[in-house]
Formats: structure tokens, C-alpha cells, sequence
């Protein structure tokens, strides 16, 4: 139950953030239950990459966050954002996002969207 709740949270963070930024674009949505459907998707997919890929990134880069004093963490999901993009542009719907910038800006907006959601919603976050 808690991963589904995440993923909505996500959803939301997401559709926020293409709401926000005019760079960020949700691709193939004809209608707005379709654009609902896709965005959850989308908001699994970031799941799954957070949950495989982001470790490995985050223990491959220790060094540049210990010489940014963490701030490489936005550059990191940043390239999550973007990597989410990417496999989601390889079907008909997806995520589109025009530069890395845009990609800093959507991933800073969804982390704090994310966490404000997870601190308002009882249940989200594990104990």
C-alpha cells in the first residue's frame, strides 16, 4: 500500500512540476483521463529508476558529494528526471524535457513536492 501511495505522490510531484515549468511536457495525452494515466505511469517508471538506479549513482558518486557538500544530489535527480524521460519517449506517451536545466529545476520541484506531500498524507512515509 505504501508504494502506491508514493507513486501517486510522485504523480502529483510530477504534474506540479509540468504545471510549473513550460519546459516540462507530458507527451501523448489526448484527454485528461488519459493524461491522468499517463502521468501515474510515468510516476512508476521514476519510481523503479529511484529505487534500481539511484543507489548506484549515489555510491559511484561519494566523492563529488563530499566536495559539493551534497549538493550534487540535485544533479543526480536531475539525471534520474532525465533518464525517467527517456524510456518513457521510447513509447508514444512520456515525458518530455527540453534541457538540463529545466531537468535541475523539475527535480528540485518534485523533491519538495514530494516531501511536503509525504509529511501532510498519514501513512506515506515507512516508520
Amino acid at each position: 500500500m505504501s508504494f502506491v501511495v508514493r507513486v501517486l505522490i510522485n504523480g502529483v510531484a510530477i504534474w506540479f512540476a509540468t504545471l510549473v515549468l513550460s519546459g516540462l511536457t507530458i507527451v501523448g495525452a489526448d484527454s485528461d483521463l488519459e493524461q491522468a494515466l499517463i502521468i501515474l505511469l510515468i510516476a512508476l517508471v521514476f519510481g523503479i529508476v529511484n529505487a534500481v538506479v539511484k543507489p548506484i549513482v549515489a555510491v559511484l558518486s561519494i566523492p563529488l558529494y563530499i566536495l559539493t557538500l551534497g549538493l550534487f544530489t540535485l544533479v543526480v535527480n536531475a539525471l534520474m528526471l532525465m533518464l525517467t524521460a527517456w524510456i518513457t519517449e521510447q513509447t508514444s506517451w512520456g515525458l518530455r524535457i527540453d534541457n538540463f536545466g529545466t531537468a535541475v529545476l523539475g527535480a528540485l520541484i518534485i523533491s519538495v513536492v514530494s516531501f511536503v506531500l509525504s509529511v501532510i498524507i498519514p501513512g506515506s512515509r515507512r516508520d
